[in-house]
């Protein structure tokens, strides 16, 4: 067979949740569309199935929704996918936990009250009152500057939406909460630990660690986003949300073409004209929107001498974060909690707040296997009942501060001289669940089947999780937001004329929220920014 060729407006590299937003966008505003990616589905970290045994259906990868549900993607498609059968389970009671090593439970609500209502220290219920109400506050120009081009003039008006609620001495907090880590920040505010135990763990699900900085203005974040929007999943599990966009791309005459490997993007007179890989091209006469890290942008697909040196250089130095694990376990019974509040919360963390979790970060640093991990335990099926069988219960667990290649087991219990084999593997989940267990007596008993899904796992599956980092790159301040994805390049616009970056080593970062990709093809398609478009086809480079 020869060379397959198409041509179309806008080809869009990766169909994870950045370049689904951004197919959709584009397509809505009449453009033709080719969507791209190399696996037999659309998704990235999207997906789900029976992996333990028939009945039990499990999240794969990502699982909880409330930055889709909050963005700008949902905003404007919410609607049509709920038309093509989306769903979701929420709660509007328990929302989080963290449960301690000595066993005390810190237990937040969707009803912010009823979440202070546990607190000891009753200035920390005033404290926390007013964290929440302040973001509340200047919500419009948080989220505004979160889903802005930075580097682009159209930032100045969630930035003075900002200024104007905020003030001088507003602003100048950010500023130090963006420079303050998240241990530091809750240190400085709460006199009692409840607040820590609960947040800090949160700081994995941004890529950060307690003590990084950034940490003072994701808490506030996290906590008044997940109180707002709870914890969403998808009714029967991740795999009905692609069907609903499949359904949703095909009506808007996307042409998704899944199973095919984009090799490099072709470059004629400083200008990106397509794709191409193996026995196919396909010509974009408008843009190419690629969702891949800046590693594989400038070292495999552009052609050499397509960006400068100082950019080719920051890419190649660009920094995968901490990797992954993924184990999903199916239970014949309720998980037997000691501390019976925690049956019916959906997320909850095994933690000692900051403390734990910050040696446990600086283990994995070290390429150590973690003593203690911190466990993010998914009780998905509280929320979905659907999920498995009548009586029974399933576990989502995610490790969040594990080493690519292990050098060592701080337990010295583990040989990790043979990297991440199948021993090291359900050996390692076996410390897991045990450290669940310690919390819910009798675990152990009730399992009935395992799935483990180890760092290499997550970087075969998915080439933007560099050495198993599922958030594509490290998320630590000099990485992200102004400086997200380079130093040198830090907007979503490329050096390379309609060539234009996205997912989630771009800003706004990692999180299932689609919005880079919504972003830049909202600011591509979007009438009245013909000029603007008009010079970076031309080769213009100042995003």
């Amino acid at each position: 067979m020869g060379m397959q060729r198409s041509i179309v407006d806008a080809v869009v590299v990766g169909a994870g949740i950045n370049g689904l937003a951004a197919a959709a966008r584009l397509a809505r505003a009449g453009w033709s569309v080719a969507l791209v990616d190399d696996h037999d589905r659309i998704g990235g970290f999207v997906a789900s199935g029976e992996r333990t045994l028939p009945g039990y259906v499990h999240d794969t990868w990502s699982s909880w929704h409330p930055l889709f549900v909050t963005g700008p993607a949902y905003a404007a498609f919410g609607d049509d996918l709920h038309r093509h059968g989306l769903a979701y389970a929420n709660t509007d009671g328990p929302l989080t936990a963290t449960v301690a090593d000595d066993g005390r439970v810190a237990l937040a609500h969707r009803d912010v009250d009823a979440t202070v209502a546990g607190f000891a220290e009753a200035a920390d219920r005033d404290a926390y009152r007013a964290m929440i109400t302040r973001f509340g506050a200047h919500a419009a120009g948080i989220g505004g500057l979160l889903g802005a081009e930075l580097h682009a003039g159209s930032s100045l008006r969630p930035a003075l939406t900002l200024a104007r609620a905020a003030r001088r001495t507003g602003l100048e907090e950010y500023a130090r909460d963006a420079v303050t880590s998240g241990r530091s920040w809750m240190r400085a505010r709460f006199a009692g630990p409840e607040t820590d135990l609960l947040w800090a763990p949160w700081l994995l699900h941004a890529g950060l660690t307690p003590d990084a900085a950034s940490g003072g203005l994701m808490v506030p974040i996290f906590a008044a986003t997940m109180h707002g929007a709870g914890l969403p999943v998808v009714a029967g599990g991740s795999g009905n949300f692609l069907a609903a966009w499949e359904m949703f791309l095909a009506e808007l005459g996307v042409t998704v073409h899944t199973g095919r490997s984009v090799e490099r993007i072709p470059v004629a007179d400083g200008r990106a004209t397509g794709v191409a890989g193996d026995g196919f091209e396909i010509v974009a006469r408008r843009a190419v929107l690629a969702s891949v890290t800046p590693t594989a942008l400038y070292g495999s697909l552009l052609p050499p001498g397509s960006a400068s040196a100082d950019v080719v250089d920051a890419a190649a130095r660009y920094r995968p974060g901490r990797a992954a694990m993924q184990i999903h376990v199916a239970l014949s019974g309720p998980v037997p909690w000691a501390d019976a509040r925690l049956a019916d919360v959906p997320l909850v963390h095994v933690s000692d707040g900051s403390s734990s979790t910050a040696i446990a970060c600086a283990e994995a640093e070290a390429g150590l296997l973690p003593r203690r991990p911190t466990v993010v335990v998914g009780q998905q099926h509280v929320l979905d009942p659907s999920r498995v069988p009548d009586g029974a219960a399933a576990l989502w667990l995610q490790l969040q501060e594990l080493p690519f290649e292990p050098v060592g087991d701080a337990a010295a219990e583990l040989d990790a001289t043979d990297g991440w084999d199948r021993k090291l593997a359900e050996g390692y989940a076996g410390r897991v669940l045990d450290r669940v267990a310690v919390h819910a007596p009798g675990l152990r008993k009730l399992v009935r089947a395992v799935d483990v899904l180890d760092p290499t796992a997550l970087a075969a599956h998915n080439p933007n999780a560099l050495r198993g980092d599922p958030y594509a790159g490290s998320a630590e301040l000099d990485q992200n937001f102004w400086w997200r994805p380079l130093p040198t390049a830090g907007a979503h616009a490329t050096p390379v004329a309609a060539l234009w970056q996205i997912g989630a080593s771009t800003h706004p970062g990692p999180g299932l929220g689609g919005a880079s990709g919504y972003l830049v093809a909202d600011r591509l398609a979007t009438p009245g920014r013909a000029a603007r478009l008009r010079s970076r086809l031309r080769g213009s480079n100042d995003g």
